[in-house]
């Protein structure tokens, strides 16, 4: 699954610390949404997942290791790629750049659930979608 989706997003003063770059934990945020966006980008919509599957994602894990600072009004371009795909769990290989400069990496673990939390497999209409994206 060598497909690379790409989504940029803004650093406004809210994402910024005391010190003017982006707050460590800001990184999962624009990593979250850029998750959002790509299900978006492959007519995923996380209600309907619920609505018609009662299926959604949760993170299980997140491993990130942060090399450079982002700052206030950087464009940050985000990368999301399927790192290996199971029955009831994905794992992304999530990076933040600005420009050519790497400022985070980050292997997050999402698992499906059905609405009582339960794991339960990915639809099989939404796993085709995300093999073929």
């Amino acid at each position: 699954m060598p497909s690379v989706f790409t989504w940029n997003v803004r650093v406004y003063y809210e994402d910024t610390d005391a010190g003017g770059i982006v707050y460590y934990a800001n990184y999962l945020k624009f990593f979250e949404r850029a998750r959002t966006e790509w299900l978006r980008a492959i007519d995923v919509g996380q209600q309907e997942l619920l609505e018609q599957h009662d299926a959604m994602f949760v993170v299980k894990s997140v491993n990130a290791d942060y090399h450079a600072p982002a700052r206030l009004d950087d464009t940050v371009r985000l990368t999301l790629s399927i790192e290996k795909m199971g029955r009831a769990s994905i794992v992304f290989l999530q990076q933040a750049w600005c420009g050519d400069r790497l400022l985070n990496t980050a292997r997050v673990k999402i698992g499906c659930v059905d609405s009582a939390l339960r794991p339960r497999a990915v639809p099989d209409a939404v796993a085709a979608r995300m093999r073929a994206a």
